[in-house]
């Protein structure tokens, strides 16, 4: 199989002084086409967001496209008077997608139940999880990013506040409109505009959030900016949770006595009411198109969890959603063994193992990219593309990569424009593609192609022009 890059591409990576050795490809006919490339096939390289195709591909196949976490308040007795007489237990599953209008619809269903008062505390089980690493570094140093929120058995809304900035010229000021509204957090209504460039706005604005739960700014909004939004995690996992509750438990007529904790739902603790996510098709669409970390994270601890007790469906069971190569599986329960990262790995391991795609060099960590750790081969993440390609969740795992100039993280790639279905990544010294394209001729191509390099940042034109080549030549 010819190793030599097409002269546009050679170009482009002599251009950004990557090295020969830090750059690897493989191109591979999907039916017949005529061009096939493989450089550097075998060479274990960190992949960065692209790892999600192995996530999200293997859930599809596992958990089916129908699966649905599944988050529950509870108490010790039945509520009396409109009373809870001890605590409001919330029982997560994993949940990636609880975002705040989800967790409103909760505990409004609970005020339709006509609850109003909650004499005990907000208690957190997070048992689906078998440890939540609140603690350590994040990758790049940043722990006010949402992306490097940790994983959460019970996350809310990302655990993310968001603070949109809209410039108000006839005031004199830009207001501040923070989303969601937190208990007990001050936010500025405002800042001064200024009639400066809209150069680096953030740092104009001279936050300080030194004091999470007091909000500052030193600085000014420039008009020339236009609205602007910035989202940031100031809160832990457990503040978060009991700000979000008690602003929107005030907001419908309720009162929490109470503070919040961890602990455990018992045996005998009355379900109360239930929220369900959207179907795992949907989610898998919300990881890939937009690249979300922390929504990759919880998935890729799901699948540990659902592997310690499965439960088969019959043949003719409704919620039939049966996948290649296993079974279909119910929804998780809180009886099932706690999820865990090393699990988590031997599942998709386990899985590759049963379907023949052997990767001997694969190293996995939390199954997003977000990692330094986590390693594949661009020959292996061809082959798994090869395989979803003739799979029965090929529609759903399609759906979910970005179009080339049109949506997700390909919207501003004008490559291949609405031909190419291209999952990217992006670490310092890392660029990373993989996905499908779909040639001027009508021939169907598998790409993958990753870059380990210290200019690998300059190095996008390269595979912007790898895109145009399969897609003009093949």
């Amino acid at each position: 199989m010819p190793a030599e890059l097409p002269a546009t591409v050679a170009e482009a990576l002599e251009h950004a002084q990557v090295a020969p050795a830090d750059s690897a490809v493989v191109v591979v006919p999907l039916d017949g086409g005529p061009l096939q490339l493989t450089r550097n096939a075998d060479v274990p390289m960190n992949p960065a967001s692209t790892m999600k195709l192995l996530t999200t591909y293997v859930a599809l196949q596992t958990l089916g496209p129908n699966y649905r976490w599944h988050t529950q308040l509870l108490a010790s007795r039945p509520p009396a008077a409109g009373r809870i007489d001890g605590d409001l237990i919330v029982r997560g599953s994993g949940d990636p997608s609880l975002v705040i209008e989800r967790w409103w619809l909760l505990l409004e269903r609970l005020r339709a139940l006509g609850v109003r008062e909650i004499q005990g505390d907000l208690v957190l089980d997070r048992s689906a999880y078998a440890e939540v690493p609140l603690a350590g570094p994040t990758i790049d140093g940043n722990d006010l990013r949402p992306y490097n929120v940790a994983p959460d058995a019970l996350l809310i809304n990302f655990k993310t506040l968001s603070l949109d900035f809209v410039p108000d010229r006839a005031a004199g000021l830009a207001h501040v409109i923070a989303t969601p509204q937190l208990d007990g957090v001050r936010v500025p209504a405002h800042v001064p505009l200024s009639n400066g460039p809209c150069a680096d706005w953030k740092e104009q604005l001279q936050a300080d959030f030194s004091h999470p739960r007091a909000v500052r700014f030193g600085g000014r909004f420039a008009l020339a900016c236009g609205p602007k939004t910035w989202h940031v995690s100031l809160l832990s996992p457990d503040e978060y949770a009991l700000a979000t509750f008690r602003s929107l438990w005030k907001a419908s007529g309720g009162t929490l006595h109470g503070g919040v904790r961890a602990g455990l739902a018992g045996p005998d603790a009355i379900e109360l009411v239930e929220s369900t996510s959207p179907p795992l098709s949907e989610v898998v669409r919300d990881i890939n198109k937009n690249s979300n970390n922390v929504m990759a994270r919880q998935l890729f601890l799901t699948l540990g969890a659902q592997s310690a007790a499965p439960t088969a469906l019959a043949p003719d069971d409704p919620l039939d959603d049966s996948v290649d190569g296993a079974g279909p599986m119910r929804a998780a329960d809180s009886s099932l063994e706690p999820a865990g990262a090393a699990r988590s790995a031997r599942v998709i391991r386990g899985w590759l193992d049963q379907q023949g795609l052997r990767m001997p060099e694969l190293v996995l960590q939390n199954g997003s990219g977000l990692s330094r750790q986590e390693r594949i081969s661009a020959a292996s993440l061809a082959q798994l593309l090869v395989h979803a390609w003739s799979s029965n969740q090929m529609p759903n795992f399609l759906a979910s990569l970005p179009l080339a100039g049109v949506d997700g993280t390909m919207k501003k790639r004008p490559a291949a424009s609405g031909a190419a279905y291209i999952k990217t990544g992006y670490l310092s010294d890392v660029r990373a593609l993989a996905g499908y394209v779909f040639a001027a001729s009508g021939h169907h191509y598998v790409v993958v192609a990753l870059i380990n390099d210290a200019h690998a940042q300059a190095a996008q034109a390269a595979h912007d022009e790898l895109l145009d080549w399969i897609w003009r030549e093949g």
